[in-house]
């Protein structure tokens, strides 16, 4: 492997501006980004965004997310294909990290990446598989009702319940990006889960759907999805998630892509089983 000459490859933060290479770069691998992704991404962690560069032109991109105090997010892990086995990406990987400093670090990594993850401290949590196919027909479901602004603080309070660590400044951009669609069940005056659905690069992407039965989460799927019956959808569902699963095939949809939740350490307990679909691929 070749290793970039220093005067030429720099590694910088990247700002907000610099989102259309980053997430240019995730749709040309098939990763379907969100089309609304980028202020969300940052509002989370403006400072938490790199990019490598040969004498001002980017060539490679990282984020690594800080939430909190003890843990961050690793993601939108790319080199641009005409330049990979140069050390590019090694090097930017090393300079992002520093961002973490002690934190424990999550990922979601792609299959041709993961023996590279362990060999840098990552251990497998759990497997993920994407389901894709055409939204089913749908009736909109009793209990469930577009979110509005006064849901955002039980909103938030529900995600912090089903994730590693609390991300208010996300969430609340989350749930008003331009084409976001959130919705909301309720048991009573008890929210029982949330979900939204937002148009990605080439089909309409789920996440999260985080619920407290699959019963909640086949009808919040069903809110998401009643408007757009033919339109391609999809949804990356924890595999442990049996029921999520099921959800998935029973809805016609079928699995197209596989990625692995991996740890460098420890993270704080959080109601795993309500994760019928994860947020991003990105920020975890």
């Amino acid at each position: 492997m070749k290793s970039p000459a220093p005067q030429e490859f720099t590694v910088t933060q990247a700002g907000l501006d610099d989102w259309p290479v980053i997430s240019g770069w995730a749709a040309a691998e098939g990763w379907n980004p969100g089309l609304s992704d980028g202020p969300a991404f940052f509002a989370q962690d403006p400072e938490g965004f790199f990019l490598g560069r040969i004498d001002g032109e980017p060539v490679s991109a990282i984020s690594v997310v800080n939430y909190g105090t003890d843990y961050a997010f690793l993601g939108c892990y790319l080199v641009r294909p005409d330049l990979r086995g140069h050390g590019y990406g090694l090097t930017t990987w090393k300079t992002a990290l520093d961002h973490a400093g002690e934190r424990t670090v999550g990922l979601d990594g792609v299959v041709d990446q993961q023996d590279n993850y362990r060999r840098s401290g990552f251990e497998l949590a759990h497997r993920t598989a994407r389901y894709t196919g055409p939204a089913p027909a749908a009736e909109p479901p009793t209990g469930v009702r577009h979110a509005q602004p006064g849901d955002l603080d039980a909103i938030t309070r529900y995600d912090s319940a089903c994730t590693p660590a609390d991300r208010p400044r996300f969430v609340a951009e989350w749930l008003t990006a331009p084409g976001h669609h959130t919705y909301v069940r309720h048991d009573g005056e008890h929210l029982t889960g949330y979900g939204v659905i937002r148009p990605g690069a080439d089909c309409l992407r789920i996440g999260p759907l985080f619920a407290d039965t699959p019963e909640d989460a086949r009808a919040l799927f069903a809110a998401l999805t009643a408007d757009h019956e033919g339109r391609q959808i999809a949804i990356d569902v924890p595999v442990p998630n049996k029921a999520g699963v099921e959800m998935a095939l029973a809805a016609g949809l079928t699995p197209s892509f596989e990625t692995a939740r991996m740890y460098t350490g420890p993270v704080r307990e959080h109601a795993a089983e309500r994760v019928f679909g994860i947020t991003t691929l990105e920020l975890g």
